[in-house]
């Protein structure tokens, strides 16, 4: 199993489907997907298949919606997807996870111990590692070294740029308190 991940599959499967959509930055959001995952095991996690699927929409209505206010975006596609393969038991968690997952507080609330990992998982690979959330170095390190970058912080900060040109007083639509 590749990745050590049971699910790894469908994650591949999605970002696949979607290759069209996220064109050139098909590998560097790959490779941020599978960090993720990589860091939410690290923090004790279970990468059930509806994290997976979580994982694999989670941002990806930036480049399905063509903006930087693409949580609302990914959840739909993510609730598509679910209903389109009868996953739709899971639609409430894989929402939870994808709304919450740039959240500055812990989150609290439904489905909190795979929400506030995922969180916290994310924000380790955004931070490029500055923000740890409980991973050590090294393992930071080991993960962001056989999951290369691919240019995904390089696009992060371009759409930042682009969105506080456009929206000054409303930069980072995605973030939660």
């Amino acid at each position: 199993m590749r990745e050590g991940i049971a699910h790894v599959q469908v994650a591949e499967d999605i970002l696949e489907a979607h290759a069209g959509a996220l064109g050139k930055d098909l590998t560097a959001y790959k490779n941020h997907v599978m960090r993720v995952l990589r860091f939410f095991r690290l923090l004790g996690g279970d990468c059930t298949e509806h994290v997976v699927i979580a994982a694999s929409f989670h941002d990806l209505g930036i480049w399905t919606a063509g903006t930087f206010d693409y949580l609302e975006p990914s959840v739909l596609l993510a609730e598509k997807y679910l209903e389109a393969t009868d996953r739709s038991d899971h639609v409430d968690e894989v929402t939870a996870v994808i709304v919450n997952h740039h959240k500055l507080r812990p989150y609290r609330g439904p489905f909190e111990d795979s929400v506030e990992r995922f969180r916290r998982a994310d924000l380790a690979d955004v931070s490029l590692g500055l923000i740890r959330s409980g991973l050590t170095r090294a393992e930071v390190r080991s993960v962001r070294s056989q999951l290369p970058n691919s240019g995904f912080h390089r696009r992060l900060f371009d759409l930042t740029l682009w969105q506080f040109l456009r929206h000054p007083l409303h930069p980072l639509p995605m973030v939660r308190l």
